[in-house]
Parts: C-alpha cells; sequence; structure tokens
C-alpha cells in the first residue's frame, strides 16, 4: 500500500496511473483545444461549468501571460466548439501575487451570474468578461487557524459559499489537518469547522445533501487501525456537516485489514445521484464506493492492479456514471461508463493517446445540450510543456438536450436561473405542474420565480421546438 502525498496535488505533479475496463464501442470524440502555455497550461481537478451565455468556463494551474515562470494559471472561456477565450491571467502583479496564483479545481457559477473560484492562497470572483476580484485571502494570521490551500471546487447553500482547505485550523498535524469553511459573496469567512486528524485530515471538497446538509470526504485521517497508521494518520473518511457545524463521521475507511478491501484515500468530492445515495472513489486500490446519509457502504467497483481511478464522478440524463482513469507507460488514461442498478458494469468510451489528451483528473461534465465535455491535465499536440500542457475535448454518446440550473433548491418566491438552449420563444415554465413566472434572458438562459404551493420536482420548459426536462428535480425548500 503507497501513500498519497497530498502536498504533491499543490505543487501541480500529476500522479501517472490509469484504470482498465471492459471495452465497448468507440464514442464520437473530438479534441478541442491543446493548450499552449501562452494560453494556459495544466487544467489540474477542473470540471468545466456552463454559462448563462452557453459557453463554458474553467481555469489553469499554470500559464498565462503573468509574473511567473511558466505562468501563474488563467481563468479561460471555451465555446462548445472549442473556441477558447482567455478571460485573466493571474499575478497581474509582481510576486507575491495578491490576487493569487495556481488556481485548481474548477469554478463555481454562482447565482449572482458571476464565477467563484480559489487559488492556492485565495477565493476570488470574476465577471463572464474577465473582471476579477479577490474577495478573501488565507493564512492571515500565524498558524492560519482560517485555513490553508483551498481545495475543491466551491458550492453554494444557503446564501454562502461554502469550501475546503487542505490545511490550517487545529494544530494536530504538522501544518493543520483543514477546515470546513464559509463565506459571503463579499467575503466574511467563518470556520465552520476544524479537523483534528482522528475525525479527518485533509478534506476534498463538498456537495450538499437533499437534506440540507453537507457531504464530503477527507483523504486521510479517522479512527482506523494500525496498518493503515503505518502510512498515514489514518485512510480517510465520510462525512456529514450540518449548516451549523456539527460534523458527523459516517465511514472510515480500511478499517478491518491491511488490504483495505474498501480503498484507502477518498480523492475527490462525492456524488448525490437520482436515487440518494452518494457516491465516490479511492485513490488507494482504485475503487468506486456508494454510501448512505446514515453511513451504509458499499464497494460498488474495484479496478484492481495498478489501474488507478480519478474523481469526481458525473451522472448523466442516462442515468449512468462516468468517469476518468489514468495510467502511465500502457496508455494515457480512459473516459468509463458505468451502471448504477444492479451488479456493476464499466465500459470504457475512449482510450486517450497523448495527442489528444492524457492524464484527465475528472469525470466529464454533460452540458445541457446532451454532449460530455472535459479536460485532461496533460496531453495535446503543442510541445511546450512536458507531455504537453493540457486539453479540452468533447463526447457524444447520443444523449438529448435537457435543461439544469444554476442552483437545485429554493424557496417560495426566490428567482433561480435556467440553464439550457432553444429558449428564445418559450411559452412556459413548470414546477412539478405548477406553472411559474419566468423571463427569458436569452437563447441560454432563463430567470424563473419558485410559485406558491410548488413542490420539489422536474422542471419543464415548453420553447417552439418542444418541451425540455431538468435532469434532476429542483428542491423546494421549507
Amino acid at each position: 500500500m503507497t501513500a498519497l502525498n497530498t502536498w504533491e496535488k499543490l505543487s501541480g505533479i500529476v500522479l501517472i496511473y490509469v484504470a482498465s475496463a471492459i471495452s465497448s464501442p468507440a464514442q464520437a470524440f473530438n479534441s478541442l483545444v491543446s493548450f499552449d502555455q501562452q494560453n494556459g497550461a495544466y487544467p489540474l481537478y477542473v470540471a468545466l461549468v456552463q454559462g448563462e451565455d452557453g459557453n463554458f468556463y474553467g481555469t489553469t494551474s499554470q500559464g498565462g501571460s503573468t509574473n511567473c515562470d511558466g505562468g501563474c494559471g488563467t481563468v479561460f472561456r471555451v465555446s462548445p466548439a472549442g473556441t477558447l477565450t482567455t478571460l485573466y491571467s493571474f499575478c497581474a502583479e509582481a510576486p507575491p501575487c495578491p490576487d493569487g496564483s495556481g488556481p485548481r479545481h474548477g469554478l463555481l457559477f454562482g447565482l449572482d451570474g458571476d464565477f467563484y473560484g480559489t487559488t492556492t492562497t485565495t477565493i476570488f470572483k470574476i465577471t463572464s468578461s474577465g473582471v476579477l476580484k479577490t474577495i478573501y485571502t488565507f493564512c492571515a494570521q500565524a498558524g492560519c487557524p482560517d485555513g490553508e490551500y483551498p481545495t475543491g471546487p466551491l458550492i453554494q447553500a444557503n446564501g454562502y459559499l461554502y469550501g475546503a482547505t487542505l490545511a490550517g485550523g487545529y494544530s494536530n498535524c504538522s501544518q493543520g489537518c483543514g477546515t470546513i469553511f464559509k463565506i459571503t459573496p463579499t467575503g466574511e469567512l467563518s470556520t465552520l469547522y476544524a479537523f483534528s486528524s482522528l475525525d479527518g485530515e485533509t478534506p476534498n471538497g463538498l456537495v450538499e445533501g437533499d437534506d440540507g446538509n453537507l457531504y464530503g470526504t477527507t483523504e486521510q485521517g479517522g479512527n482506523v487501525s494500525d496498518p493503515c497508521i503505518e502510512f498515514y494518520s489514518g485512510c480517510g473518511t465520510v462525512f456529514k456537516l450540518s449548516p451549523s457545524g456539527q460534523l458527523t463521521t459516517l465511514y472510515n475507511f480500511c478499517p478491518d485489514s491491511f488490504d483495505c478491501p474498501d480503498g484507502y484515500a477518498p480523492n475527490g468530492p462525492l456524488l448525490q445521484t437520482s436515487n440518494g445515495q452518494f457516491y465516490g472513489t479511492t485513490y488507494g486500490d482504485s475503487t468506486v464506493f456508494s454510501i448512505s446519509a446514515t453511513g451504509t457502504f458499499e464497494t460498488v467497483h474495484r479496478f484492481g492492479g495498478i489501474n488507478q481511478v480519478t474523481g469526481p464522478l458525473v451522472q448523466a440524463t442516462d442515468g449512468n456514471l462516468y468517469g476518468t482513469t489514468i495510467q502511465g507507460a500502457i496508455r494515457y488514461g480512459t473516459i468509463f461508463q458505468m451502471n448504477t442498478v444492479g451488479a456493476s458494469v464499466v465500459n470504457t468510451l475512449h482510450n486517450f493517446e497523448g495527442t489528444d489528451g492524457a492524464f484527465p483528473s475528472v469525470g466529464p461534465f454533460q452540458a445541457t445540450s446532451g454532449m460530455f465535455y472535459g479536460t485532461t491535465d496533460q496531453g495535446g499536440t503543442d510541445n511546450n510543456c512536458f507531455e504537453g500542457c493540457g486539453t479540452l475535448y468533447s463526447m457524444n454518446v447520443n444523449l438529448g438536450p435537457f435543461i439544469a440550473f444554476v442552483h437545485e433548491s429554493g424557496k417560495v418566491g426566490q428567482t433561480g436561473g435556467i440553464l439550457g438552449q432553444g429558449f428564445t420563444g418559450t411559452t412556459s415554465v413548470s414546477l412539478n405542474g405548477t406553472p411559474a413566472s419566468f423571463t427569458v434572458v436569452s437563447d441560454t438562459f432563463i430567470k424563473a420565480t419558485v410559485p406558491p404551493g410548488a413542490t420539489t420536482g422536474l422542471v419543464t420548459v415548453v420553447t417552439p421546438s418542444g418541451t425540455l426536462t431538468s435532469n434532476v428535480p429542483f428542491r423546494v425548500l421549507q
């Protein structure tokens, strides 16, 4: 069992492994962009997000036209056809870079129409036209009680942004064990929870459950048996955190044996699927697991050998899960599909070849067109970086268009955003059958208000070309 060095993530080292899977027919795959350092490099752990203009937004951890050797990272916009625009290059002022450097983990599309993200030291927001504002800088005090090295994409709930830091907080760990924080869009930060190793260490990011609690994993820490402690301060945990900051450990990895049949070192945020279960992946022993909100755990699939699954996973409109793997000498990684009903069946949809991408670290994102879009940490056709500077790709598995939400819950009277396409001329919007008032902002964006009497359910939008339905229910809050 080999220890996962969290700090390698911070230095941008790509761990070169891949998972193999059951082969399936080739899909319609296109490599859209090869980063060339000038326009960005190494989009590490970046799942793209869709904006109200129908384009996709993300970050690169290096590259750009600023003051670092190799570039300090960028924020970019890319069209569905692959036209790339660099919106911002970090470290616009000379080091120590008050605007931050090295963004990872992608962006959050906020309810206010701006995007929010993190660098290795800051939280920022940026408009779709590229105007950036730093709203918080971590570790302003000795010992970093507010946290250090923010990780994972931010989420939005209850009017706050929520996120995690790899370090800082309590001193039980050499640099602190990590924190969970909430912050207002204007930059007022509160530490919700600081880990102390036995309850977890180095959290990976958060997801809001349909019960309103926050769920996540820690890569290390937890109350485990001696074999894990030899390599880690524990093999990692799954936890639940209430909005007020009360933490419940749902599961400790590798509790029984040196072989860790359940895996160890979970390596990304969780995904809550339509059946209410949470799914995640582990770096150690390369597993996909599911866990309930009460802690019932199951190893769904174990890739085995030197194979390596990466996270997080995505559930598409066909109900299947999609993810990626990385490997070194044999191939550069794969995109896979797996079912969530019955015995797990894993199908390989694409094998990366280096020039079309290499070492993807997150699963693909499904746009409202039904197409998938994603990033690879390395690879591509440009030679300005070792093993390539990374790529953007699209993949068509013949899934139809749908609508998605800027945020998947709200109270009666609140106005939210609906993402999609073909909205011009829309005649009605309804939530679980209840008509809602709406405004068509553009062909790809609608603002709609949660109507009185509405209940949790799917949203439908009637357009001139047909009816579009949401991929997940909209949750009406009381």
